[in-house]
């Protein structure tokens, strides 16, 4: 097998590539990555030298590169994404680039190649906000992204979707709630708060810190995508969820309690504009087709999320 990863230098490709590397020791590897503030190759550094593993620095909008490294793989799977809500807030012409145009270059790539197995890795931000006592999302949840990000992540997935129903492409998608774990660039809220507070710093929390999410260990995650790449029917959508809604304050305050610190370290901060009050995913529908469930519990996973920062603080302080 011979897989193009893009993004494989971020937060959970880079978990993914290692994961496969580890369980898939003859595959062969392309790790296409540009190399973006959140592209570390410092996550990736122990299988430089491994046999079956490569590096390529370049964009998934890029329309040669790509059609040439599309060429010579048998599977894509698409990490390559902005990501941070805020950043699209503040600025979402990234988005629209790598989001929306790099997937279609890809898309076309795969096309144009004798149509290659193809899977996009998106999120559940596509379907909006839930209230407190709304179902969670599932498969059949009317997409309604609140943010450029969220909307630059729900034109890609309408792209598959379209490519599959036109030229019958082999793809797939998956949706997922909020990862966390190692190798997470420290803009996100586990990263930030357990890295400043290593720092002697505050932790920022937006508003009343009462938004919820639905958290998954990283681990997991790339467990439900090596189901859906081997297992999963072309055309179709996969939910994956941890299956664990937190607030931002409990995970503020398990992360602080880990710590040693207390809700002193706390400074709360003006609300996100437009930030979305709860999302909540429904994975049963992996669970029934795939046999996919998360096997980490929420007090493991926070406990070596705190423990991988303490002990890497090479790794994140430069980037800080």
């Amino acid at each position: 097998m011979r897989i193009l990863i893009t993004g494989g230098a971020g937060f959970i490709g880079s978990n993914f590539l290692r994961y496969l590397i580890k369980k898939y020791p003859d595959y062969e590897i392309i790790n296409l990555d540009l190399l973006t503030y959140a592209g570390n190759p410092e996550s990736l550094k122990e299988f430089k030298n491994h046999k079956n593993y490569s590096f390529v620095k370049g964009d998934i909008a890029d329309k040669k590169l790509v059609n040439k490294l599309v060429k010579k793989s048998d599977l894509i799977i698409n990490f390559a994404a902005e990501t941070h809500v805020d950043r699209s807030i503040a600025d979402s012409a990234a988005f629209i680039h790598t989001n929306i145009v790099g997937v279609h270059n890809l898309l076309e790539a795969v096309k144009n190649n004798g149509s290659k197995r193809f899977h996009q890795v998106s999120t559940d931000e596509v379907f909006g906000a839930l209230g407190p006592a709304d179902a969670p999302f599932n498969e059949q949840t009317p997409y309604n992204p609140r943010s450029p990000y969220s909307a630059s992540k729900a034109a890609a997935d309408h792209l598959v979707r379209a490519y599959f129903h036109t030229y019958k492409l082999p793809v797939t998608i998956s949706n997922c709630s909020n990862n966390y774990g190692p190798y997470q660039f420290p803009e996100k809220l586990h990263g930030l708060f357990i890295t400043n507070l290593l720092e002697s710093k505050k932790v920022p929390v937006y508003g009343d810190g009462l938004q919820v999410r639905d958290w998954l260990y990283v681990e997991d995650h790339c467990e439900a995508l090596d189901k859906i790449i081997h297992a999963g029917k072309p055309g179709e959508t996969y939910c994956v969820g941890g299956g664990s809604e937190k607030t931002n304050l409990e995970i503020t305050r398990t992360i602080l309690k880990l710590l040693g610190k207390d809700e002193s370290d706390i400074e709360h901060v003006a609300d996100r504009p437009g930030h979305d009050r709860r999302y909540a995913i429904d994975f049963s529908k992996i669970k029934r087709e795939l046999g996919w469930e998360p096997r980490t519990s929420f007090a493991d996973g926070m406990k070596k999320t705190v423990e991988w920062y303490k002990e890497n603080e090479k790794w994140w302080k430069k980037l800080k």
